[in-house]
């Protein structure tokens, strides 16, 4: 167990699926993030997974138009 990041607890259910600790991260786009998708990039070609948070299986990656598309809200993937 890492001290700086304690194990959630049950009284931390309704946070944890607020938090995504993953957005510290630079192969994660923040703005897909907080939409709700996966928003994995895929840094050698720039492409990035529009799944929703915590899908099963491998990403699908798109092009960066169709993740615009999504941040604006004009495509439902």
């Amino acid at each position: 167990m890492n001290p700086d990041h304690p194990a959630p607890g049950p009284e931390d259910a309704s946070s944890e699926a607020e938090a995504r600790p993953d957005l510290s991260n630079t192969n994660v786009r923040e703005d897909l993030a907080m939409a709700g998708r996966c928003a994995l990039v895929h840094l050698p070609t720039g492409r990035t997974c529009l799944l929703p948070l915590r899908h099963h299986g491998p990403c699908e990656f798109h092009q960066p138009q169709e993740a615009q598309e999504v941040v604006a809200g004009n495509l439902d993937s």
